[in-house]
């Protein structure tokens, strides 16, 4: 977990550099793209495979893509070499999630493994902490070329570790021949798409500079397209007797409420995550090193909420007043955000963000220990491959959606801010066409300088703080996102049914192979 987490923040650090050297800004996307499908769309093809293999011949896979990836990422050369080998990474880091949980899920009862799962979770607070400092260390002393290969180590050690100590368990009597091939290519066909059509929804048009909107055809065409082919897979699904993604489980009260948790967490509680280090690269001027540190708040509650979270599941084996409390946390942190101006102080930001840390913790332990208490343990893996899925497209739809909000509320308040700071009425029609240069980090002063007439440059400075201006206003309203579906997730844990979980031993339900 700690590979694929600390690999993600490292190279988002490094990303701007890479760009610059491999010469490829119009495809830098991609390289965060084609890690997020392949990593997706395998995670529950993981969960699956691993109920009929086992985990441990699984994680040896995955650990071992995953490895490789990152050897030839870092002996890229061009930027087509990247994405391609970035991919290869996301093949091996799809299996890590579902396979750490199935782990856990498969070596301790249902009471013990909130503390364990509560740990695993923490991780991903951590990587936030360290990968910063590393990916920036690494790029500005050394090359951007070692951000790959330091995973090389400690993807080492995992191999070795996986293969001494964990024990083999193949849980479900089926072969090759038996798995769900129709379903898998059904699935591909239907994910692949919607997540290229809501990544390119979350992107600006490099013809127009302006963000992509829904009625594009790149974002509405791939979406339609995806849409389509899952519900073929849904009718596939219900007939197949080794399902990828088992429907049976749904019927499951308790099993539908935490995936639905699991994807409304993942759709609004990442949004200071990922939003706000843009806030203070472009608003405050913080370095892109230092701004994944005026985060730590949020990144902190996180850790403290997992952890936590874990150990007060196994101590009292109840989960369902710990979920709607930290729920209540996670809605008062976007209430709190949704007053961001550009004058707010720092200390005050990092006050409002620790309570979306403390919101977002909990569900993280306490989602996976539900779905796994809720199924027998030969279909551990198939279930927590579907909770990582959720999870993951939770998160990819919440980026695609509070994207556009921003945009939109950007471009309506943009004007009326430029207009305030003094700059003249004749000048903000074309400024408001630059909106998507105006909002990224420098507020775009390079082209300023190229396409405003010489006399007009000492309203730069004023143009910027009204740019800036309209951006804490448009992120402010985007924190809307979070709370409503915090609201919807809160209002959704208070119909889950509280039952005490099993503190006994897990029977050995499984064969045991060398």
């Amino acid at each position: 977990m700690l590979l694929s987490s600390l690999d993600q923040t490292v190279v988002a650090t490094a990303l701007p550099r890479i760009v610059t050297d491999l010469q490829g800004a119009n495809r830098y996307v991609w390289v965060v793209t084609g890690y997020m499908l392949c990593s997706t769309v395998t995670i529950p093809v993981y969960g699956k495979l691993s109920d009929v293999y086992g985990r441990k011949v699984m994680l040896l896979i995955a650990v071992g893509l995953f490895m490789a990836g990152s050897s030839l990422s870092g002996l890229s050369q061009t930027m087509d070499q990247l994405i391609g080998f970035r991919a290869l990474q996301g093949l091996g880091a799809g299996g890590f999630y579902p396979l750490a949980l199935s782990v856990v899920g498969d070596l301790f009862n249902p009471r013990e493994r909130g503390k364990y799962q509560g740990a695993i979770g923490a991780v991903a607070g951590l990587s936030f902490l360290i990968g910063p400092l590393v990916g920036g260390w690494f790029t500005e002393h050394l090359s951007w070329h070692w951000i790959f290969y330091i995973n090389i180590a400690p993807a080492l050690l995992t191999l070795v570790a996986v293969s001494v100590l964990l024990p083999n368990r193949r849980l479900e009597a089926a072969s090759a021949g038996d798995l769900d091939y129709l379903g898998l290519v059904c699935f591909l066909a239907g994910v692949i798409p919607l997540l290229i059509g809501l990544t390119n929804k979350s992107e600006v048009n490099s013809s127009t500079l302006q963000p992509y909107s829904w009625t594009d055809a790149n974002v509405w065409g791939p979406m339609v397209a995806g849409v389509l082919f899952l519900m073929v897979f849904v009718g596939v699904e219900s007939r197949a007797n080794h399902a990828l993604v088992p429907l049976d489980l749904f019927r499951k009260r308790n099993y539908a409420l935490s995936l639905s948790l699991t994807f409304l967490v993942g759709l609004g509680g990442y949004v200071g995550v990922i939003f706000m280090p843009r806030f203070f690269q472009t608003v405050h001027h913080i370095s892109a090193t230092w701004s994944g540190y005026y985060i730590l708040p949020a990144l902190l509650g996180m850790m403290i909420g997992a952890i936590a979270g874990g150990q007060l599941i196994s101590r009292i084996g109840r989960y369902k007043w710990l979920l709607s409390g930290s729920l209540i946390f996670l809605i008062l942190g976007s209430y709190l955000m949704t007053h961001l101006t550009v004058a707010t102080a720092d200390w005050t930001i990092w006050v409002w963000l620790l309570p979306l840390g403390l919101g977002i913790g909990p569900m993280i332990t306490a989602g996976t220990v539900i779905v796994q208490s809720l199924v027998p343990a030969h279909r551990i893996g198939a279930a927590s491959g579907s909770l990582g899925l959720f999870n993951q497209i939770g998160a990819v739809m919440g980026l695609a959606v509070v994207g556009s909000v921003f945009s939109s509320i950007y471009e309506d308040q943009l004007p009326h801010s430029l207009a305030a700071q003094g700059v003249p009425s004749s000048l903000i029609p074309g400024l408001d066409k630059l909106s998507g240069v105006l909002q990224s980090v420098g507020n775009g002063q390079d082209l300023l300088h190229s396409v405003l007439p010489a006399r007009a440059w000492p309203l730069i400075p004023q143009i910027t703080t009204g740019a800036n201006d309209a951006f804490a206003q448009a992120l402010a309203r985007s924190f809307v996102v979070t709370l409503v579906a915090g609201s919807v997730a809160f209002l959704i844990s208070l119909a889950l049914r509280d039952s005490q979980l099993q503190g006994a031993p897990i029977g050995e339900e499984a064969e045991v192979a060398s």
